[in-house]
């Protein structure tokens, strides 16, 4: 199943990213239109045609062909194709494709784990940022991938992950890496960015059984409601599936 799927099916899985971006983003002065923002390795929209709906401009920059078509096919279907931009690249090509200090909004969300250099990945990304522009970082979490991987038996994997420098299970691991809280605020700081705040997102919505969910609004909105109150608990943080970190880039 998709990762839209999944989401759609349990929304609690993004809705304290959801809120986060929506408060960051209303903050700025002007109508939404004028609220320019680059979703780097957006892939096929999940978060670039829902903020387009609300009225934002949006580029999706993406190495993926494929995506920016499925990307540009789902804008049209949802009536924003005027408001949403595919350019195809990675993180290191955005300044290149869309100049420096030409958006007030960056969403780097999943990235920093697959790059070559999640440095330089982030330095692309400030550049490519307005003075008093805000970055959207979110990674996954090495603490609770173990924790997952322990819940499900798979010890030899929780083991390798543990004593990773990285936070990689073996070589079969999809990713390139996984943070620590500490180490991707360290990361965004060297970067430039000032971090205004630190969320944990999916502490609570990938291990409630989804067959309590399916159909049965009050327990979503119970779980909806968990996610929220957790969220910036620093006893909780460990235990998110992903650590999202909202960044500011000084005037």
């Amino acid at each position: 199943m998709s990762a839209d799927r999944r989401t759609q099916r349990n929304p609690a899985r993004t809705a304290v990213l959801w809120e986060v971006l929506r408060s960051a983003f209303a903050a700025f002065p002007g109508p939404p239109g004028e609220v320019s923002i680059v979703d780097i390795g957006g892939g096929t929209g999940g978060f670039a045609v829902p903020l387009a709906e609300l009225g934002y401009s949006l580029t999706v920059v993406d190495p993926s062909p494929d995506s920016l078509a499925a990307l540009e096919r789902r804008a049209a279907e949802a009536g924003v194709a005027d408001r949403v931009t595919a350019r195809q690249g990675d993180a290191s090509d955005v300044v290149s494709l869309l100049g420096a200090e030409s958006v007030v909004a960056v969403l780097c969300h999943s990235v920093l784990e697959v790059v070559d250099d999640p440095a330089v990945a982030l330095g692309a990304l400030v550049e490519v940022l307005r003075p008093g522009g805000i970055a959207s970082v979110l990674v996954a979490n090495r603490v609770s991938a173990t924790l997952a991987r322990v819940a499900s038996g798979r010890l030899s994997e929780a083991r390798e992950l543990l004593a990773s420098e990285a936070g990689v299970a073996g070589s079969g691991d999809p990713l390139r890496r996984r943070f620590t809280l500490d180490g991707i605020q360290a990361l965004v700081g060297a970067a430039g960015l000032r971090p205004v705040s630190v969320h944990g997102v999916r502490i609570f919505a990938d291990t409630a059984p989804t067959a309590l969910l399916e159909g049965d609004v009050d327990s979503a909105e119970d779980l909806v409601a968990l996610e929220h109150a957790v969220a910036t608990n620093p006893a909780y943080l460990s235990m998110a599936t992903s650590l999202h970190v909202l960044a500011e880039k000084s005037g």
